[in-house]
């Protein structure tokens, strides 16, 4: 065999995490009987159908992937939990890849999703779905708990942020994963304007016996949402990203140790908990109206 030839194989190893196929060796010029004999020889050895090994028979988990998308032929990508550890956003239950749904293919150890519309990228050089497909996946499969995690990952890794990720959303196509997906992300990244959380929230206080509520009051400096000075509380809301950067969450906690230094209670709820839990915002009220100041 031509040096060069099996120089070219080692390269295309490397590459892949230690693994090739035996349509890249047919490709390279290998023909059946080389394959068998380096077979023989221990220089390859077989991993899963049509997969293989170069050198040592040692797999990483990256080769263990590669050699899985290998398997399933061209155009398959790693998908659903095994791509979400790939990028390092939620562990892998099983190994798990996505083809086109023209094939049909069956692996043992390997569970195939069949895909009328199949996004792919590539990370460590493996074929694989793209973050916001893969959360997709995710919330078809996972609860909420453990999506909401896969997302917070993905936001803190800079794969995609939750905002970004709702509006991709709205462009995808009616798929398993979509509709709870945003159900999660809706509870996180709803925004609603001063007017709209006013009408919505002074009849809560109201119910709860905070019936003079003043709204935008300046408070020890402050511009606050809502200020009883009966009760000497103060309430804040937040709601326009998912995730509060550091230093709005410093600023917020500034906020609240000076009123708390000057004797008012400060009290925050989400804009998404007065939107989607206001039975619960009502009950707390409740309970600090019934306290006395």
């Amino acid at each position: 065999m031509d040096p060069q030839t099996v120089q070219s194989v080692w390269e295309l190893a490397r590459r892949q995490h230690g693994v090739v196929s035996r349509a890249q060796l047919l490709e390279r010029g290998f023909g059946p009987d080389a394959i068998k004999h380096r077979v023989a020889r221990g220089r390859l050895h077989p991993v899963a159908r049509g997969v293989y090994v170069v050198g040592r028979r040692e797999l990483s988990r990256h080769g263990r992937w590669m050699g899985a998308v290998l398997s399933c032929g061209p155009e398959a990508v790693l998908s659903h939990g095994s791509a979400a550890a790939l990028w390092e956003i939620a562990p892998e239950r099983r190994l798990e890849v996505a083809i086109p749904l023209s094939r049909r293919c069956r692996r043992p150890g390997i569970v195939i999703h069949r895909r009328s519309e199949l996004r792919a990228t590539t990370h460590r050089g493996i074929p694989v779905t793209p973050p916001i497909d893969t959360l997709v996946d995710l919330a078809a499969t996972l609860g909420p708990d453990a999506t909401e995690a896969a997302i917070n990952e993905a936001d803190k890794r800079d794969l995609c942020d939750p905002e970004r990720l709702r509006e991709a959303l709205d462009q995808m196509a009616p798929r398993p994963g979509v509709g709870a997906l945003k159900r999660i992300l809706d509870l996180r990244t709803f925004t609603m304007t001063d007017s709209e959380l006013e009408r919505r929230f002074l009849p809560l206080a109201r119910r709860a016996g905070l019936p003079d509520l003043l709204t935008q009051q300046i408070v020890n400096g402050f511009r606050v949402d809502f200020f009883s000075p009966e009760l000497k509380l103060v309430i804040e809301t937040d709601g326009l990203r998912y995730h509060r950067t550091p230093a709005q969450q410093a600023r917020d906690l500034i906020r609240d140790q000076t009123h708390s230094a000057s004797g008012l209670r400060p009290l925050r709820f989400s804009r998404a908990q007065v939107r989607y839990d206001p039975a619960y915002v009502e009950e707390t009220l409740a309970a600090l109206a019934r306290k006395p100041a």
